[in-house]
């Protein structure tokens, strides 16, 4: 199973920004505050369904367009078959949380319909395949993977069983509460363009052997490191 990788974009706590414009960025998935991207920091044009979104979706939009614009493929006119495989240890936790807290006065009566809208944590696949034309397989992987690489796993899958042109895949997630917090929590959402075909700019080819990952026939063990052979290609 092979894909190219075309695009790469993150929203972190070292910050937002796309593979080809790092800007000095050595490794973009650190611990750290995050801060949640403003529309202004995302699209240039007003756009009041951006100001809707809750914080989560916000994060995984953002990521997700960026990869799209480093790979040139944001602006289109006709549907693409491009699914979305974003895998996340808390979900939209905190936005349960918070739409929780709007059931508690008044036995529910004040009930926040805005956030109850984005209580699930897929939502963000839905406002990403409007935007962007997507209408490939969209999906939300719920797990705790050390290396982060379950996601890419998929999404090289999705690219060899079906008939998809692209997958974007990657990470997306919160700071959870402070009772649920881990030392390995990276919060923020970063996202691969893999394509079927290897037409175009790329940082090279991505391979799927037996549950193991390669970029250009190098053994990745986890997310940081695919991340830094990306950027250390632009680099050079």
């Amino acid at each position: 199973m092979q894909g190219w990788i075309k695009g790469l974009g993150w929203v972190t706590p070292a910050g937002s920004g796309m593979g080809r414009q790092t800007q000095g960025v050595l490794q973009p998935l650190q611990a750290g505050l995050l801060q949640i991207p403003e529309r202004k920091d995302v699209f240039a044009q007003i756009d009041r369904r951006f100001g809707r979104l809750d914080d989560f979706s916000r994060v995984g939009l953002a990521a997700v367009t960026f990869s799209l614009r480093d790979a040139g493929a944001e602006i289109w006119e006709q549907k693409r078959s491009i699914g979305i495989v974003a895998a996340s240890c808390y979900g939209c936790l905190q936005t349960d949380l918070d739409y929780h807290q709007t059931l508690i006065p008044q036995q529910g009566r004040l009930a926040s319909p805005n956030l109850f809208a984005y209580t699930l944590p897929n939502c963000f696949l839905g406002e990403a395949a409007l935007r962007f034309g997507l209408t490939g397989n969209s999906m939300i992987i719920n797990r705790r993977d050390a290396s982060r690489l379950t996601a890419i796993k998929v999404g090289l899958e999705e690219l060899a069983l079906s008939d998809q042109s692209g997958i974007l895949a990657g990470i997306v997630d919160l700071a959870p509460p402070p009772e649920l917090a881990n030392d390995e929590d990276l919060p923020g959402g970063l996202f691969f363009l893999l394509e079927r075909d290897q037409g175009g700019e790329s940082y090279g080819a991505l391979a799927l052997r037996e549950d193991e990952l390669f970029f250009d026939e190098k053994r990745v063990d986890n997310l940081q490191q695919l991340v830094a052979a990306c950027l250390n290609r632009i680099a050079v």
